[in-house]
């Protein structure tokens, strides 16, 4: 029996194989990955730390070999690569196929806790993406009482809220007054208590200490120390004892001045005409641009209600709207 045979005398079982064609295309189509300029997900992951202040050559050393040293003995690395810019450190882990990114990432956290960098380094940040891919996402944070404000509630609320959001790599924050807490020494009082600027920032190392201090073991049980004695506000730091002379001591209060102040701005950020602090969104390497858009989106609508009055939050770039523009001309001109 020929095919045309068959289909005329089996016309209802053509008719629902047909149909049966149709539905599993149009389910097919609903959750096809879609992105702006699709790519290999390559098994990596990205270790970036910031040195504000610090060149090349003192990052390369103090951050990018100390890391690499620490990350290179996690299982399944196959290339170790790092890039030392000013202020800027990137450490770049290659596996092989088939790792377990999620488990990768994990090892290579618990190695970087082991690492000692400088004081004045952030915490290194693992990342699932390329960091020189442009993000899906652009917030725009505009409005509020200040420049202050508004970078607060960028990284206090925005970013800690978002960043959970499934496929979301890393959000970084650029533009505001980042708060910083600034200690003004009078050189002509060190010089005559024959102290150096270098004794007094030894001095505040020394006792804002937050570091790991090894394990202790007992029977089967295994505990972490912590050493902890921060700072928690301008008196406590006032009130640290710089020298003793005489007998009496000498305050950090007696030689300097302690305000709170902001970091030197690297970037200016604008939108409709204002300064505005911006949220650049990144995706993970194999996250489908459309659905971490709009799971973004859908948390933003959230957020939107716990932003202090006058503050508002703007999409400037979303790459989700150009794939689904593409999408819809694709359609049309099929």
């Amino acid at each position: 029996m020929s095919l045309i045979e068959f289909s005329l005398k089996r016309r209802v079982t053509v008719t629902m194989c047909a149909a049966a064609l149709v539905v599993f295309g149009i389910v097919a189509y609903t959750r096809l990955p879609t992105n702006l300029l699709p790519n290999i997900s390559y098994p990596s992951l990205t270790v970036e730390t910031r040195y504000l202040g610090a060149a090349p050559g003192e990052i390369e050393s103090l951050v990018s070999r100390p890391i690499e040293e620490a990350v290179g003995v996690v299982a399944g690395v196959q290339r170790l690569t790092s890039v030392s810019r000013p202020g800027l450190s990137q450490v770049t882990l290659e596996f092989g196929w088939g790792r377990n990114m999620d488990f990768a990432a994990l090892d290579v956290r618990e190695k970087l806790d082991l690492v000692r960098l400088p004081r004045e380094a952030e915490k290194p940040v693992v990342l699932r993406l390329d960091p020189n891919n442009d993000p899906i996402l652009r917030l725009y944070l505009t409005g509020g009482a200040d420049l202050y404000q508004l970078r607060y509630v960028a990284d206090e609320v925005l970013k800690k809220d978002l960043e959970s959001t499934e496929g979301v790599a890393a959000i970084k924050v650029n533009g505001g007054y980042e708060e910083e807490i600034q200690v003004k020494v009078d050189q002509g009082k060190l010089a005559l208590l024959g102290v150096g600027i270098q004794e007094v920032n030894q001095k505040l190392f020394r006792e804002n200490v937050n570091q790991a201090g090894g394990s202790l073991y007992e029977q089967e049980a295994r505990y972490l120390v912590r050493a902890r004695n921060e700072f928690k506000d301008l008196d406590d730091i006032m009130k640290t004892v710089l020298v003793t002379r005489d007998g009496r001591n000498v305050l950090m209060s007696d030689v300097a001045e302690v305000t709170r102040g902001h970091k030197q701005r690297e970037a200016l950020t604008r939108f409709g005409g204002q300064e505005a602090v911006e949220l650049a969104i990144y995706k993970e390497g194999d996250a489908n641009t459309v659905s971490v858009a709009h799971s973004v989106q859908k948390r933003l609508d959230k957020v939107r209600k716990e932003l202090p009055a006058g503050v508002a939050v703007t999409t400037g770039v979303d790459q989700s709207r150009f794939i689904q523009d593409s999408i819809h001309e694709v359609i049309v001109n099929a």
